[in-house]
């Protein structure tokens, strides 16, 4: 098992708890945190103690081009119990990380970009989980829409795509109701085999 953590959760007991039951961990290193070099791996990682615990730490960067183009640069250290060199390579365990990211990236679109910071209103089991299957439904339908815009434009990954606005997009539609046919408009197109 690989457990994955974000900035803060680097203390010296924690790591040696998650350390005893066997998992490996692969999280974030606070800035402040110090860790010496005892051995320079030849992936650009180290070999570090933090408590009575070996690690590796990984030195990842990261640069965001904006749509006008405008870049913005970053890093941070990684912490890793992995901690073969040629087995867990630093690019893969940086890339590794990154995942995880959306995975929170996921969260936060349920719990604050759908929900709002609101609290599920049913008090029983039975409303919860209508509650709950309708919020997951409509993340899920988004998603679905964000992964079609994305592949009409050959090469892009759905990654690209943001969940704030395919949210607000929809909303927008559905308040606005823009492009909605009349009552009376004929929606058959004609000249196509079976039609009129």
């Amino acid at each position: 098992m690989l457990v994955l953590w974000d900035k803060g959760f680097d203390s010296n007991a924690f790591l040696a708890q998650v350390a005893a039951t066997g998992a490996q961990v692969l999280g974030r290193l606070r800035s402040n945190r110090r860790t010496p070099v005892l051995a320079a791996l030849a992936d650009g990682s180290y070999l570090t103690m933090v408590g009575t615990l070996q690690i590796r730490v990984v030195e990842a960067h990261v640069t965001v081009t904006c749509a006008d183009g405008t870049t913005f640069t970053g890093s941070y250290r990684l912490a890793t119990t992995l901690t073969d060199a040629r087995r867990y390579p630093a690019a893969a365990l940086v890339a590794l990380y990154h995942q995880r990211w959306e995975h929170e990236s996921a969260y936060y679109a349920l719990r604050h970009t759908i929900m709002q910071g609101r609290v599920l209103r049913s008090g029983d089991a039975a409303g919860l989980e209508q509650e709950m299957r309708s919020v997951l439904t409509l993340y899920q339908l988004l998603r679905t829409v964000m992964v079609d815009a994305a592949e009409s434009r050959p090469g892009t990954d759905p990654d690209r795509c943001g969940f704030s606005i395919a949210l607000h997009t929809a909303r927008d539609l559905l308040v606005q109701a823009a492009c909605v046919p009349d009552p009376g408009t004929n929606l058959v197109i004609a000249g196509r085999p079976g039609t009129p």
